[in-house]
């Protein structure tokens, strides 16, 4: 039986010089005012090897909750312990504004970055990224943007969110900065970066790929239609021989792909936190990586 390459613990950022771990941890459901909470899922994250943090400004309302909660309720989880700061690669998103709702102009970006370090308690992040595309910005003014806020250290490197292939390719000529990271929707019940070219382009310009709501949006876990019911079943085929979950199983299909996708675990619970680095023990075949590719579309491959 032949396997493909196992997946790597750690791998680039792109090409921003960072290293990261083969997992993140989002921040979208993070909320409440337990800060304690927090400080013992940020270690149960380093227990599992995860040490990349995927946050934006806009967590928070999606959870009753203000404008900036999520990054705010981080930032003090990491002023608890100076130490805990440095050991963490924080990735934050900007450019939606409330009502408006996408804004990407030179000055509401500024703006942005300098909010979400004071929220996050620190000068600087290691990855900012733009969160949806404004399509009434031209380039050139995101351009200018970044490039001042990365000479002025406060961001590392500079990524995109949600973006189409010829929005990515068209800001990399404005840019002397290389587009680090994209983040697409990805899982085995979201297929599309694997069709339009998201995944083949990131291979090209060697960015890394952060894969947001990796489990369908929890239909991978908790199957409710006939499509999510077969690719639970090809999923638990391998999960089962692997002494893994069907979700670890499902993290690591997307991480099995050349483009070495980063999973972005959205769970606010430590042992869910944990589990999800067990995604490192499985191994797959083209056989069966091709198995839930076909129960996942529905369809046989041409």
């Amino acid at each position: 039986m032949t396997f493909l390459p196992p997946p790597e613990s750690r791998r680039p950022l792109g090409k921003s010089g960072l290293t990261v771990s083969a997992l993140a941890w989002g921040n979208w459901r993070l909320c409440g005012d337990d800060v304690n909470a927090v400080v013992k899922l940020l270690h149960a994250a380093l227990e599992a090897g995860i040490d990349l943090i995927d946050t934006a400004d806009i967590y928070g309302p999606d959870n009753s909750e203000p404008f900036g909660a999520s990054e705010a309720l981080l930032g003090r989880a990491l002023a608890t312990d100076p130490a805990l700061r440095d050991k963490f690669t924080i990735a934050t998103k900007g450019g939606i504004s409330m009502g408006v709702p996408y804004d990407s102009s030179a000055g509401y970006l500024t703006s942005a970055i300098d909010a979400s370090l004071q929220r996050l308690g620190t000068d600087r992040v290691e990855l900012w990224q733009i969160h949806r595309p404004d399509i009434l910005t031209h380039p050139s003014e995101i351009a200018e943007a970044v490039t001042l806020a990365h000479k002025a250290g406060k961001i590392r490197s500079f990524g995109v969110s949600n973006f189409t292939v010829s929005q990515i390719a068209t800001l990399q000529q404005f840019l002397d900065l290389p587009i680090v990271s994209t983040q697409p929707e990805f899982s085995p019940l979201k297929l599309a970066p694997i069709d339009n070219g998201e995944l083949d382009q990131a291979i090209a310009m060697d960015m890394a790929v952060l894969a947001w709501s990796p489990l369908g949006g929890g239909r991978i876990a908790n199957p409710s239609d006939e499509r999510a019911t077969a690719a639970a079943a090809a999923l638990d085929e391998v999960a089962e021989e692997f002494g893994v979950s069907r979700t670890a199983a499902a993290y690591s299909w997307i991480m099995a792909h050349p483009a070495r996708p980063i999973p972005i675990v959205g769970s606010q619970k430590a042992d869910r936190i944990a589990e999800a680095a067990d995604a490192l023990k499985v191994r797959w075949t083209r056989a069966r990586w091709y198995g839930v590719l076909v129960a996942a579309k529905g369809e046989p491959l041409p």
